[in-house]
């Protein structure tokens, strides 16, 4: 019976999982001893190390006094585990800990992965398409970051390393408990957390994430309509030089306001053909995108459930035929949904900064609205109020 229980430990997952981590590269992480760190204890807290001094010189006293024991079994016994567990407790305390994240820093995002998408008829997957741009995000952070300084892991009351130059990708590196990933030279730390089925939490903390993630975003877009969505890049297909002049001319001053305001709503009106969402499409590309601002083109039903998410400083949405969207309350098409509500107080603001965030910190991002309709008659009259829409154009030239 023992030996039958000795060969089912050792075959044990907390077992299995020791040997995977070992033969996946891992090694055990051994604390260093440090004459600054061991003098803040003597004048710092000199109590507390007197009294574990002091523990471990009886332990070891107690164990070589036994009277009922040879000496020599007495002096054996003080690599028993016992002994052992004492002189590790004492020299964890007398040596500094590993690195850990500083959890008070205020920048955190945070992703799980893979991204599962649920699609039905009665639900638009605006849920999924933010959640794995967020994922993409952070990601391409780490791509930006590269190979970090230090990478740990505790399991079994022991720290773990992984040697960082033996590191390949986060997707193929052994995750079972936590691990921790530190860049020195732009102060970010990353958290891992295992999940089952191979599901992973990545956060990423930092006294400042914007420059890291202002350049994992460039050049992002997101499509979201009907029951379709795709995150890439935008594609215009005629540039903004092929446009008329006067819209040329309309083009510079909405690039100048672009420049001036932290919030800006654009609504161009004309027949279909006049080359409104083309026009939409060439701003983005050309003006949008290389002052950094992640582009959202969404629906009727996809603007009604959106809210700009806050790590993302520069933000400019898309809205093709708002007269559908924003519709006169007066009309009874109108009285039968919110949208009209919806996209007043996002033109406001007071949609999504009617809270200042916990921290204290107010997310000071900047907003671009591009709006086409076929005609303003169906508007609802408070959207053209003044400080709602900033700039209105008509355009009168078939374009396609």
């Amino acid at each position: 019976m023992e030996f039958e229980y000795f060969r089912n430990n050792e075959s044990s997952p907390i077992n299995n999982n020791r040997q995977s981590l070992l033969a996946s590269g891992w090694r055990p992480f051994h604390r260093e001893f440090n004459w600054e760190f061991l003098g803040q204890l003597v004048f710092k807290d000199t109590q507390e190390l007197t009294q574990k001094t002091l523990n471990l010189v009886s332990n070891i006293a107690e164990t070589l006094g036994r009277n009922h024991y040879a000496w020599w079994a007495n002096f054996l016994n003080i690599a028993s585990d016992n002994t052992r567990y004492e002189f590790e407790k004492f020299w964890n305390y007398i040596t500094p800990d590993p690195l850990a994240p500083d959890y008070r820093y205020k920048d955190i995002l945070s992703t799980e992965t893979p991204i599962v998408q649920f699609v039905s008829r009665n639900s638009i997957p605006i849920d999924y398409v933010l959640n794995r741009l967020q994922e993409i995000t952070v990601m391409r952070v780490l791509h930006l970051l590269g190979r970090p300084d230090i990478i740990t892991q505790y399991y079994l009351e022991r720290d773990l390393y992984f040697p960082v130059e033996k590191f390949i990708s986060w997707e193929r590196l052994d995750v079972i408990n936590t691990v921790y990933s530190y860049w020195s030279q732009e102060d970010v730390w990353l958290q891992i957390d295992s999940y089952e089925r191979g599901r992973r939490q990545y956060t990423l903390m930092a006294k400042d994430l914007s420059p890291l993630i202002n350049k994992a975003t460039y050049d992002l877009a997101v499509m979201l309509s009907g029951y379709q969505s795709r995150v890439g890049k935008i594609h215009n297909q005629f540039p903004i030089r092929s446009f008329p002049e006067d819209i040329q001319s309309f083009s510079d001053a909405v690039q100048q306001a672009i420049l001036n305001q932290n919030q800006l709503a654009v609504l161009v009106h004309g027949e279909p053909g006049t080359g409104k969402t083309a026009w939409t499409q060439a701003v983005a590309k050309e003006i949008l995108v290389p002052l950094g601002y992640v582009i959202f083109i969404l629906d009727h039903d996809a603007i009604a459930n959106f809210v700009p998410p806050t790590y993302l400083e520069r933000i400019c949405i898309i809205i093709n035929e708002a007269d559908n969207l924003a519709q006169n309350r007066a009309s009874e098409v109108a009285q039968y949904s919110n949208k009209t509500e919806h996209i007043l107080s996002l033109l406001d603001g007071t949609l999504y900064q009617s809270v200042i965030d916990d921290s204290g910190i107010q997310m000071r991002q900047r907003l671009v609205i591009l709006m086409t309709c076929n005609t303003t008659e169906r508007l609802d009259p408070a959207m053209l109020r003044k400080g709602r829409v900033d700039l209105i154009y008509e355009f009168t030239h078939r374009f396609v």
